[in-house]
């Protein structure tokens, strides 16, 4: 198994689980926390997959499917030892954008689009997964507030261009820009670092 089909899994399996996460918090009951979870895992996929005009990937292995209905069991079956949905909420939806952003910088490169297209479309698989499961589950999207969190898969995919004109193997590349993404969201949550407000004080009142 080729190793960005391993990560977009690993990508579909945290996002399917923060979609859960997030349909469970808002008392949904099962057939709505199925489409959340559908919605979260493959949402920004889709999306990327339509604009490259590129047949859309789980409509074509279903083993997307399966991972989305597995993943969805296990964090009903398991939401306790989850402890904190914010919490777990939170760590899912880190390790999701990492995954997918490398996932959606590999599928700009194969379709040979300019480097600045495939961060593009790394940080749009990466985020608008999020989005559509916020916006469903009524609430204002991460990449809309003052969190870093496209910044951080932007981030990671400049990292991952970097990292190509060197010697280092592509498998350790995948590896760095990934860490990279969590890391850089990581350290802005536990410093409390947001990208500034264009707003005054007196226009927030």
């Amino acid at each position: 198994m080729k190793l960005i089909l391993v990560i977009d899994i690993l990508g579909t399996i945290a996002f399917a689980i923060s979609g859960v996460l997030t349909a469970m918090n808002k008392r949904l009951d099962p057939f709505g926390i199925l489409i959340i979870a559908f919605v979260a895992a493959v949402g920004g996929g889709t999306l990327r997959d339509i604009l490259i005009n590129s047949p859309v990937e789980w409509m074509l292995n279903l083993t997307y499917v399966y991972v989305i209905f597995g993943s969805l069991l296990f964090a009903v079956i398991f939401r306790k030892r989850l402890g904190y949905f914010r919490k777990s909420l939170f760590l899912f939806d880190t390790i999701g954008i990492a995954l997918y952003t490398i996932v959606g910088v590999e599928k700009g490169i194969a379709a040979g689009f300019h480097p600045i297209i495939c961060v593009a479309l790394g940080t749009m698989t990466a985020c608008f997964g999020g989005v559509l499961r916020d916006i469903l589950c009524n609430d204002i999207p991460i990449i809309f507030r003052k969190e870093i969190y496209a910044t951080a898969c932007i981030v990671g995919a400049l990292v991952y261009f970097l990292l190509l004109k060197t010697r280092i193997p592509l498998d350790f590349i995948v590896i760095i820009s990934g860490a990279t993404v969590i890391t850089v969201r990581l350290l802005a949550v536990y410093f409390k670092l947001s990208l500034p407000s264009i707003y005054r004080n007196d226009e927030l009142e």
